[in-house]
C-alpha cells in the first residue's frame, strides 16, 4: 500500500517531459503522497511554452492565448492557492483582430455586448442568429467541463448520459453546418471557426460540439499572464517545487527499462533512475520507441493514418518602432481560409497563400520589447511532416511582411532589427514531435475521447501517457487537464 509523504517510503513517479500537462500531473501526484521527479530534456522547463529573449525583446515561443481561465484557475484551487497568487492576468480588449484585406478589419471585444454589437454593425440582424448559437456553445461548454473533459477515455461508457444521448447528433453535424445555419456573412462566419484552429482540425470535419471553444473565446474573453505564457509555467514549477517535485533538466531519457510486462525505471546517458511508475507528457509516438517492440501499443501505421493538427513556421521579430493597426493578437484572414485548410489536411504541402496568425505582446506587456519597439511573433499553420530549409523560411517571412505592410498601410520591412524562425525540423529536434507536429491530434469525429491514444498502457502494466496526444486534446488548458486525469487513473491503479 502506498505510504504518505511522511511515510517510510514512497512510491516513486518518474514524469518525462515538463509541459503544461507533466507539471499538472506532477502536483497531482506528489500532493497525493508519491514522490516525483520530471525529466526535461531542454535546459528550460515548460515543454513548447519556452520564452526567446534577444536584444530586450522577450517572446512566448509556444501557446499565447489564455483562455478558459476557470480550467487555470480549478488548477491552482486544487492546492489551496489562487492565480493571483502567482501571477497578475489582464483581460484583452479588444481580444483581437481580424483582417479580411487591405484596411479591412474587425477588431472583437472584451466582452459579449460589445462582440453582439460588431456582429449587428457587419449585418444588421445577425446578432440574434448569434445568441442562438452561442446559448448551444454555452450549454456545450458546461456540458464538456461537467461530464467530459476530466474523462479518462478508457471507455465509451465514461460520456454516455441523458445528456450526451439528447446532443449525440451534435458528434454528427459539423462546425460549418452549424455556423451557416445561424450565420450568413462570410467574415462573421470566419470569426465563428477561427476557434477550430486550435483543435487543429477543418471547421467541416470537426463535430458542431466543439463550438464550446465559441464560449470560451466569445464568452469567458482572452486574457494575458503579465510576462507572458511563461509565467504560468513558473507558477505550476514552483507549485510542484513546494509540493516536493524534483526537476532534472537538459537530460534526455534514452530508454525505458523494463522487466517482462512492468518498468523498473528509466535509463538517461549518465544513470538509471528507479521508478514505480513512469508517466510520459513527451511525444506519445516517441515515447514507445524507448520501449522494446513487443511492448509498444501502436504501429507506424497507426500513427501514419493520423489526423494531426497542423505544424507550425514561426518568425520571432523585433521591430525597430511602434506598429501602428494592431492588437495584441491579430489575426490576417486575407486569403482563402478552406484553400490554406486543404493545404494542410489534404494535399499536406506548403501553403500559396496562407493565412496567418500574429502575436504583438508589447502592445499590453511593456517588459516584451524595448521602449518605442514592437516584438511581433508571426505563425503560419502546417502540414506535418514538409521538407524544413532555411530557403523556404526565407521565402515565407518575406511574403509575410509584404502582406502586413499592405493590410496595415505602413512600411515594416526597413524597421526590421532582426527575426529568428522556429518550424518542422525545430519541433522535431527540440520536442521529439512526430512529424514536427506542433499541436498534437486533430479533434475529429474518429480521433475523440475513447479513441485517442490510450493514457494507461494497454501493454506495461506501470506506464501511462498525457498531454495533447491523448485526452481531452490540443491546447493548454486541455493539457493541464490531461495531467490531472494521468494522475487520477495512476493513483486508482495504484490503490487496486
Amino acid at each position: 500500500m502506498r505510504s504518505t509523504r511522511d511515510g517510510m517510503s514512497q512510491k516513486k513517479v518518474c514524469i518525462i517531459g515538463s509541459g503544461f500537462s507533466s507539471l499538472s500531473a506532477s502536483c497531482y501526484l506528489a500532493k497525493a503522497g508519491y514522490e516525483v521527479t520530471v525529466i526535461e530534456k531542454n535546459s528550460a522547463l515548460g515543454g513548447r511554452a519556452r520564452q526567446f529573449k534577444r536584444d530586450g525583446f522577450v517572446y512566448d515561443m509556444g501557446p499565447s492565448f489564455y483562455w478558459m481561465p476557470d480550467v487555470f484557475e480549478k488548477f491552482f484551487n486544487d492546492f489551496d492557492t489562487t492565480t493571483e497568487d502567482f501571477y497578475s492576468l489582464s483581460k484583452l480588449n479588444p481580444a483581437y483582430q481580424v483582417y479580411f484585406g487591405k484596411e479591412d478589419s474587425l477588431r472583437i471585444g472584451g466582452s459579449y455586448e460589445e462582440i453582439r454589437e460588431t456582429f449587428e454593425e457587419v449585418d444588421p440582424g445577425s446578432g440574434k442568429g448569434l445568441d442562438r448559437f452561442m446559448d448551444n456553445a454555452s450549454d456545450n461548454y458546461a456540458l464538456a467541463i461537467e461530464k467530459l473533459v476530466y474523462q479518462p477515455g478508457q471507455s465509451v461508457f465514461e460520456i454516455i448520459s441523458w445528456k450526451t444521448i439528447k446532443n449525440s447528433f451534435q458528434f454528427v453535424q459539423t462546425i460549418k453546418q452549424l455556423v451557416t445555419k445561424h450565420v450568413k456573412h462570410p467574415k462573421l462566419r470566419q470569426i465563428l471557426e477561427f476557434p477550430v484552429l486550435f483543435l487543429g482540425a477543418k471547421p467541416e470535419t470537426t463535430p458542431s460540439f466543439y463550438n464550446f471553444m465559441n464560449h470560451a473565446d466569445l464568452k469567458l474573453g482572452t486574457w494575458y499572464p503579465q510576462g507572458g505564457m511563461v509565467k504560468v509555467v513558473e507558477a505550476m514549477v514552483d507549485l510542484a517545487k513546494l509540493l516536493g517535485v524534483t526537476f532534472i533538466t537538459d537530460t534526455a531519457i534514452e530508454e525505458i527499462v523494463t522487466l517482462k510486462d512492468t518498468v523498473i525505471g528509466v535509463k538517461m546517458k549518465d544513470r538509471f533512475l528507479p521508478a514505480d511508475y513512469v508517466l510520459s507528457g513527451a511525444d506519445y509516438h516517441h515515447t514507445e520507441q524507448l520501449l522494446p517492440t513487443t511492448l509498444r501499443q501502436y504501429s507506424s501505421s497507426y500513427w501514419e493514418k493520423k489526423t494531426f493538427a497542423p505544424s507550425a513556421l514561426l518568425f520571432f521579430i523585433g521591430f525597430d518602432k511602434k506598429i501602428k493597426n494592431i492588437a495584441h493578437h491579430t489575426l490576417f484572414f486575407d486569403t482563402d481560409f478552406n484553400a490554406h485548410a486543404a493545404e494542410i489536411y489534404d494535399a499536406k504541402q506548403w501553403p500559396k497563400n496562407p493565412l496567418f496568425y500574429a502575436s504583438f505582446p508589447s502592445v499590453t506587456d511593456m517588459y516584451a520589447a524595448p521602449i518605442g519597439k514592437e516584438s511581433a511573433v508571426l505563425l503560419i499553420p502546417l502540414a506535418v511532416g514538409l521538407s524544413d530549409s532555411k530557403a523556404t523560411r526565407a521565402h515565407y517571412f518575406d511574403q509575410l511582411i509584404d502582406r502586413m505592410e499592405i493590410l496595415t498601410n505602413q512600411s515594416l520591412r526597413e524597421d526590421v532589427l532582426f527575426y529568428e524562425s522556429y518550424a518542422i525540423d525545430d519541433f522535431k529536434s527540440d520536442y521529439n514531435a512526430y512529424k514536427g507536429n506542433a499541436y498534437g491530434l486533430a479533434n475529429t469525429l474518429r480521433q475523440t475521447h475513447f479513441l485517442r491514444p490510450n493514457i494507461k498502457s494497454k501493454k506495461v502494466n506501470n506506464l501511462f501517457f498525457c498531454g495533447q496526444l491523448t485526452v481531452p486534446g490540443p491546447g493548454v488548458p486541455p493539457a493541464i487537464i490531461s495531467g490531472k486525469i494521468a494522475s487520477d487513473l495512476l493513483i486508482k491503479y495504484d490503490t487496486i
